[in-house]
């Protein structure tokens, strides 16, 4: 009698799971009661009891600069529509847009209000991610200044990296980060191992001459940090309204060539700035 108590069960839940698989349903498991865990590009979980269902081909919609996905007909996406899975949305840490309400993935926090909602810092503007993969920008020159993330540079470590303070950072940020900036590689000036390199102070006196003390804005692309915990980020500064980026200075007058071990959305616009910095034999290259 238990024997055949056992097989009764064992095919019922058979009969349930094709009965899911057949219906386009996902399950995905459930975190430990009282745990919260980040939402990002790999990983998506949230405090929640029990197995939810989702289904797995629902369509919402996200636009090429915002980091936020929508319903169908919200009025934020009169620029661009980009029709993408909900699991896809939050997977690459995409939020619900707190206008159109659409709908949610059971890992996910409650909407956001206010300004966090709108991806701002509490009066301080925008305040979200800004990646540029996502925002499809063909070179440093066509980001949306209007989306960076403001940050006051506190000190600098050397020509490639700095260190700023973001006020009221958002999720995933710090107050105080350590930024290497993306694409660039300029000579070793304070490696434990080497000894200081050739223009290696010229191009460390470059980014502290530009950058120390000053208001730069930060835009991000597929990577958000390094292997160190590093944030990764283009760093803008701001002269007479025109925006300019400084990993893209940093190549061009030849403080630093174009690092391109990994990839990133502006790979061949920085190998062009190095070729042409070693043609006029700038900085390093002279």
């Amino acid at each position: 009698m238990k024997r055949l108590y056992l097989f009764i069960v064992v095919c019922s839940l058979l009969c349930s799971c094709e009965k899911t698989a057949a219906q386009g349903i996902v399950r995905y498991p459930a975190d430990p009661p009282g745990t919260v865990a980040s939402v990002g590009a790999a990983d998506v979980g949230a405090a929640n009891a029990a197995d939810t269902e989702i289904p797995a081909d629902t369509t919402v919609y996200i636009t090429n600069s915002g980091r936020r996905y929508h319903r169908e007909n919200c009025s934020s996406l009169r620029n661009s529509r980009v029709p993408v899975t909900l699991a896809d949305a939050v997977k690459s840490a995409y939020t619900a847009c707190s206008i159109c309400n659409p709908p949610r993935h059971p890992f996910q926090n409650p909407p956001l209000e206010g300004a966090s909602a709108r991806g701002e810092s509490a009066g301080e503007g925008p305040a979200a991610f800004y990646r540029v993969n996502l925002a499809k920008s063909d070179n440093s020159a066509a980001v949306d200044f209007s989306q960076l993330l403001p940050a006051e540079v506190t000190s600098h470590v050397d020509g490639d990296t700095i260190k700023v303070q973001i006020r009221n950072p958002p999720a995933g940020l710090k107050a105080l980060e350590t930024i290497r900036l993306i694409g660039v590689d300029t000579p070793e000036t304070v490696h434990p191992r080497r000894e200081v390199e050739t223009f290696g102070k010229e191009a460390s006196d470059f980014t502290k001459n530009r950058l120390l003390g000053k208001t730069v804005y930060l835009a991000f692309d597929w990577d958000l940090r390094d292997r160190y915990g590093r944030l990764l980020a283009y760093v803008y500064t701001q002269a007479d309204g025109n925006p300019r980026c400084h990993n893209a200075e940093l190549i061009r007058q030849g403080y630093g060539h174009a690092y391109t071990r990994f990839s990133f959305q502006f790979l061949e616009e920085f190998r062009t700035l190095e070729k042409e910095a070693r043609e006029n034999k700038r900085g390093l290259w002279g």
